[in-house]
């Protein structure tokens, strides 16, 4: 499949299992920089329409009328040159050991992002609570450390280096908090998936570079859900 098709089923899968669809829809309209008037146009409809299924007071669309929307977001964005669907092409490549990434269409807090994800706070005090928090990678940490390049650690960005880096298998955590602390780019929060345990090292190296290091126990199933639905309030 090529980027667009890629693009297509992953913005499917989001609004379809969204438990506010309609909120999806305009997450993506706004990612893909469409007026409402604009995708109204495009499927032959009233903007009034497409307003209610982004508010709420219609109906979520069924399969069909969201497979149209999402072929307008493809479409518009094509005669406009791709732009969009050219900056998604590396992220939506696959890349061994990158589970799910995501970019949430305004900034979230710290505070609050940790709050949904029912995170445990390792660093003290309130080291980088002052940053935002602009999308998400879950990465199954074995696969990356084992087999990324600097290539593909860029790749764990997305379009915005404030973002939550999410890693699951963590043994003892030292490695992915020096893959951190050695790259120029950095995320604004690391998040541990049920770790086996915390080096203190890697708290230590989280503190140097001013990142909230946070552990999680959910399940990793309701962990993405989670992760999903914050992009959707």
């Amino acid at each position: 499949m090529d980027v667009k098709d890629i693009l297509s089923e992953k913005i499917a899968g989001e609004i379809t299992l969204s438990p506010k669809p309609g909120k999806t829809i305009r997450k993506w309209r706004n990612i893909f920089g469409i007026s409402q008037t604009e995708l109204a146009s495009y499927l032959n409809l009233s903007p009034s329409v497409i307003s209610d299924y982004e508010s709420g007071r219609r109906k979520s669309p069924g399969i069909q009328t969201v497979k149209k929307i999402i072929e307008g977001f493809i479409k518009i964005d094509e005669n406009l040159g791709g732009k969009i669907i050219h900056q998604y092409d590396s992220m939506v490549t696959t890349h061994d050991g990158i589970i799910e990434i995501m970019e949430y269409p305004y900034a979230v807090t710290v505070e609050n992002f940790i709050n949904n994800i029912n995170g445990n706070i390792l660093t003290s005090g309130k080291i980088g609570f002052k940053k935002k928090v602009k999308g998400f990678t879950l990465v199954d940490s074995i696969k990356i450390i084992e087999n990324i390049t600097p290539i593909d650690y860029a790749n764990l960005y997305g379009w915005s280096p404030e973002r939550a880096l999410i890693f699951t298998g963590i043994r003892y955590g030292r490695s992915p908090m020096i893959a951190v602390r050695v790259h120029p780019v950095k995320p604004t929060i690391v998040v541990y998936h049920k770790p086996g345990a915390v080096d203190q090292l890697a708290v230590k190296l989280a503190e140097r570079e001013d990142i909230p290091l946070v552990t999680t126990d959910l399940p990793l199933d309701d962990l993405t859900k989670k992760l999903i639905i914050i992009g959707e309030k």
